[in-house]
């Protein structure tokens, strides 16, 4: 990978590669999740620290055998013990759910047919189809490399022989490892039975071992997601410019263009529109409001019926009630907007609990910040600020205040009429205007 970051934290659809395979165990309801972890160990046990998780060092690393050994004291006296790699993120639980059936019975290895095997263990079967071994590329003979069903190295093994069986493992291979994979002799030796489990997609089984797998897998796993929302009902523009990097739930004829990014929790209501090159953030937007390209959204909840952006950036701590605008360059962070009321054109709105029926005009901002404390802004219902004005926090607008274009405004208003900073034009006739000096 050239990084410095261990391989598993890397990240895939904003979460790191060992993340999704720790959701997945946790979807099965899994009785104790056990990390083995060697290179860069430290950096993984705190980006992972979670109560249901233990963690066990391999040191040396001496193979896949040797890992799970290392596992062994920290795992409860379930019947089934399932062994996942955190470099394949994208594996179901659907699948896993069918490996894990099968191993009610005995060994089952999850496998996959390859156009291409090269550098993958193989799957030896006998005459009837059951599983009696699996032999690494590089101790496979000529006829065992043709051999196209490949181990995954995902298993469900019966605990309670996991003991014996890795007690009994060998080095003898060209890598001088414990293979894991060796363990299925075993069990036939011991007359326990081997499933060999076919993957339906053998895309569920890619493992990330460069910067371009990486990215690999990030397409795949959102054209995954971009499957889904289409089967919904969903309007994606073209689903291989679609990301999504958390959850999200849509409503009926929700439309989504080009180049969009949704991270964290998104709730898309009926008739929403996303235009492109939008990042939504843990947003909530309600039924028929439209997004305009380029807009930033996060941690806000947007009602229904409004008209935001093009390039507007709504913060955390916002809510808009219905049919609110909020145009271009406009910034709102941290307030509250009423039905009906507007900010077009390059605004900041901070701290602040705005009315119904409100007009902000442009160049508009709140003065929110001392320089030590945050203060709010108060804007009644129905009151129409011009362009140019400074709203200096604390301060209130009562309603159906017009303020003039130009004003700044420290102190509470009453209600109705104009507020207006007093000033006089002045003309100077043959006034020049100054010249550059030569130098």
């Amino acid at each position: 990978m050239n990084s410095d970051l261990p391989k598993v934290l890397h990240l895939l659809a904003g979460q790191s590669l060992i993340a999704h395979v720790i959701a997945t165990a946790r979807e099965l309801a899994a009785g104790q999740i056990c990390i083995v972890h060697g290179h860069g160990g430290d950096q993984v046990r705190q980006t992972l620290s979670a109560e249901d998780l233990v963690f066990a060092l391999q040191a040396p690393q001496l193979g896949t055998g040797h890992a799970l050994k290392q596992a062994l004291p920290r795992l409860t006296k379930a019947p089934v013990t399932l062994v996942l790699y955190g470099d394949v993120p994208l594996v179901r639980a659907e699948t896993l759910r069918t490996l894990l059936e099968a191993a009610e019975d005995g060994v089952a290895v999850l496998t996959a047919e390859m156009e291409d095997p090269a550098g993958y263990g193989r799957i030896l079967r006998n005459r009837s189809g059951r599983v009696t071994g699996i032999v690494e590329q590089k101790d496979a003979t000529a006829a065992q490399q043709r051999i196209r069903e490949i181990n995954t190295g995902i298993m469900a093994l019966p605990t309670a022989k996991l003991q014996p069986w890795l007690s009994a493992l060998k080095q003898n291979n060209s890598q001088k490892e414990y293979y894991l994979t060796d363990v299925i002799a075993l069990a036939v030796k011991d007359r326990v039975p081997v499933f060999g489990i076919k993957v339906a997609d053998p895309g569920e089984i890619q493992g990330v071992n460069s910067r371009v797998q990486l990215a690999e897998l990030e397409r795949a796993f959102q054209w995954r997601q971009a499957m889904k929302l289409l089967d919904a009902g969903v309007t994606l523009t073209d689903p291989l410019r679609f990301d999504l990097r958390g959850t999200m739930r849509c409503g009926r004829d929700v439309q989504i263009d080009v180049g969009c990014v949704f991270e964290g929790g998104v709730e898309l209501a009926d008739g929403v529109s996303i235009g492109a090159h939008c990042l939504l953030k843990d947003v909530a937007i309600g039924a028929g409001t439209r997004i305009e390209p380029f807009s930033h959204i996060d941690g806000a909840h947007i009602g229904t019926l409004c008209r935001i952006g093009p390039y507007a950036r709504i913060r955390p701590g916002t809510r808009l009630a219905a049919e609110v605008h909020v145009g271009n360059f406009v910034e709102i962070k941290a307030s509250e907007i009423g039905d009906g009321s507007k900010a077009n054109h390059l605004a900041y709105v901070g701290d602040s609990t705005v009315g119904r029926n409100v007009n902000i005009g442009a160049g508009t901002i709140t003065c929110n910040y001392d320089g030590a404390n945050k203060h709010r802004t108060v804007i009644e219902d129905d009151v129409h600020i011009g362009s140019d004005v400074q709203l200096v926090a604390p301060v209130r607008v009562a309603r159906g205040t017009t303020v003039g274009a130009g004003t700044t405004l420290w102190k509470n208003t009453a209600a109705g009429g104009l507020v207006i900073n007093p000033k006089a034009q002045e003309h100077r006739p043959g006034w020049k205007r100054p010249k550059k000096t030569k130098k």
